[in-house]
């Protein structure tokens, strides 16, 4: 049934939950399969990709699939490799070390997954040309998302790009990929959970908008992937077609809202902390700390539904506790980008007057999350981290993150309703 949600909306003919007419997205061509390498020619040849192209690709990612999708595209038209290094930053230097050495191509094609993904989206967007992407693992959802995470001037952004002209996931190299990779792809997958309450409660709480469209999509996948995790661990097709589909979905369902807000709230904004202050932290996949910061967001979700009452109070802070938390620079940009959460005693006055139906407001936001219980649950059968330690994070370290993440930008979750309302955080 979800595939055939997946194929009605590629086709444009999937009813709008939350209107008339139906959903649509640019991206029409979405192949997951099997031996696809080998038909590289063929499925590239209808996306006007024009006669340059590309291959961009790290040594593992050439060695799991890349060299199989150059030798693919053979004949079909002058083909070169780019071959970034291990484990490639997705930051403004490796997007413009691609921009610089694929000048004369017409068209970029990612042979990878997150890192590589986004880079080469957001080069292909800045130089306007077409890309596509060859996925080697189902670590993330950003396939199909319009957004790419670059950090740039030390900020970890979710940067407005170009949605790729096709996106290929072949089942047998999904399989055989890492399973920190598969691991962490499903920690991304189940912070829908604290992403969806969280988005609910803006809305509920500040008259943000919200759709309901991008969890339609998610519903009878994640249930079937949450019963099936253990699966994940042994490399069952089935189950990582279940995850990736889940995946793609959820990049379709940013990609639907224009932004990350679907996917990406209070459990991405410790993440991002963790990515632009955390030093000399072991190598971690974004979805690995996403497992965490999700089952900490669910479980200060869960402290705040469990309150009957809540008020909020003026905030006090100032651009010098900024800075003094920060660092200067990177203090300001922050205080910058979340100037609008900044609330004056007159938006206090309102979110409080939406707080007293918060017995209703809090139904809204149990019936839309996941209990942290059932997600840890989970993330410990799918092999995934559920503690900092698990990924080298020292707890004070962690704490900090969870404590400040909410300054980053202004996005509004329950780090800042927890904030507004006087109920401590914390990274345990």
């Amino acid at each position: 049934m979800s595939q055939i949600l997946l194929d009605r909306l590629l086709a444009g003919t999937l009813p709008d939950p939350d209107g008339s007419g139906t959903l649509s997205t640019p991206l029409r061509t979405v192949v997951i399969g099997r031996d696809l390498a080998a038909s590289a020619k063929d499925l590239l040849a209808p996306l006007g990709l024009g006669e340059n192209i590309c291959v961009v690709m790290d040594p593992e990612t050439r060695i799991a699939l890349g060299e199989d999708v150059v030798i693919g595209l053979g004949g079909s038209a002058a083909v070169q490799s780019l071959v970034l290094l291990s484990h490639p930053h997705p930051d403004m230097d490796a997007v413009n070390l691609v921009r610089g050495a694929t000048r004369e191509a017409d068209a970029l094609v990612a042979v990878g997954s997150g890192s590589i993904n986004d880079i080469v989206k957001y080069a292909a967007h800045l130089d306007n040309k077409p890309y596509a992407v060859f996925g080697t693992a189902p670590s993330m959802n950003g396939y199909t998302s319009i957004a790419a995470a670059i950090t740039e001037n030390g900020l970890k952004k979710s940067l407005q790009a170009t949605l790729p002209r096709g996106v290929f996931l072949d089942l047998d190299v999904l399989a055989r990929a890492p399973s920190r990779l598969i691991a962490a792809g499903f920690g991304d997958a189940m912070a829908r959970a604290t992403a969806q309450t969280d988005w609910l409660m803006s809305h509920l709480v500040l008259g943000t908008p919200y759709r309901r469209a991008p969890f339609e999509l998610l519903h009878e996948d994640e249930a079937a992937m949450v019963a099936n995790a253990g699966a994940l661990q042994t490399g069952d097709v089935a189950s990582i077609e279940l995850l990736m589909r889940s995946l793609v979905m959820s990049g379709f369902g940013m990609t639907i809202c224009g932004g990350s807000y679907p996917a990406s709230q209070g459990e991405h904004l410790i993440a991002h902390y963790i990515d632009m202050l955390g030093e000399n932290l072991p190598l971690a996949y974004h979805g690995e700390h996403i497992a965490i910061t999700t089952l900490t967001m669910a479980r200060l979700q869960e402290q705040l539904l469990a309150k009957r009452t809540l008020q909020a109070t003026v905030p006090t802070e100032t651009l010098v506790d900024y800075q003094a938390r920060l660092g200067n620079e990177l203090g300001a940009t922050c205080w910058a980008a979340s100037a609008p959460k900044h609330f004056d005693a007159g938006k206090v006055a309102e979110i409080n007057h939406r707080l007293k139906d918060w017995p209703e407001i809090r139904a809204q936001l149990k019936a839309a999350g996941r209990p942290a219980s059932e997600i840890e649950a989970a993330l410990l059968a799918v092999g995934a981290p559920t503690k900092p330690a698990d990924a080298g994070i020292a707890d004070d370290f962690y704490g900090a993150a969870v404590k400040n993440a909410r300054l980053i930008r202004d996005r509004f979750t329950s780090l800042d309703l927890a904030y507004l309302a006087g109920e401590p955080v914390s990274g345990a």
